[in-house]
């Protein structure tokens, strides 16, 4: 069997997947700028925020899956599972240490508040609310099914 790496550009799922992605990082970046009054353009592929970009992904991912190859395929079990835990991660241990790294970041202000380095700061959106996860996870389902069925 011979390998062509363009057939990687006809893969619909892998497609799909990430136009999920790349369109809640997009909306994320909206939503950040409407709320904080201006454009950050690192929140175009920076974690955290609104919706999931993670949750838009496997979601998008496993309901492609499941249209193409069934409910009772392994490939979908699979997916199935793996977006479970991507998306309780997203809500349990990276939502907590954003929240760690954010009071990190306020004590390292309070005492050096003269000699503060930007480059010392941690990385406080790491994480995603219930919410965010949903509404990810609504994303990635709606591009999917959108995409099949429309």
């Amino acid at each position: 069997m011979q390998v062509d790496i363009f057939d990687i550009f006809h893969n619909e799922i892998l497609i799909i997947s990430i136009f999920s992605w790349a369109a809640a990082q997009v909306i994320k970046t909206v939503i950040h700028a409407i709320m904080y009054k201006g454009i950050d353009w690192k929140r175009l592929v920076g974690d955290g925020g609104m919706p999931s970009a993670h949750s838009a992904t496997v979601t998008s991912l496993t309901v492609s899956i499941g249209i193409r190859y069934g409910l009772t395929s392994p490939l979908f079990a699979v997916s199935l599972i793996f977006a479970i835990i991507v998306m309780h991660d997203a809500m349990g241990v990276r939502r907590e240490a954003g929240r760690h790294a954010k009071a990190l970041n306020e004590i390292f202000d309070y005492i050096n508040m003269e000699n503060s380095d930007p480059d010392v700061a941690l990385k406080e959106f790491l994480g995603h609310s219930p919410l965010q996860v949903v509404f990810g996870a609504l994303l990635g389902f709606g591009v999917s099914w959108i995409y099949h069925f429309v």
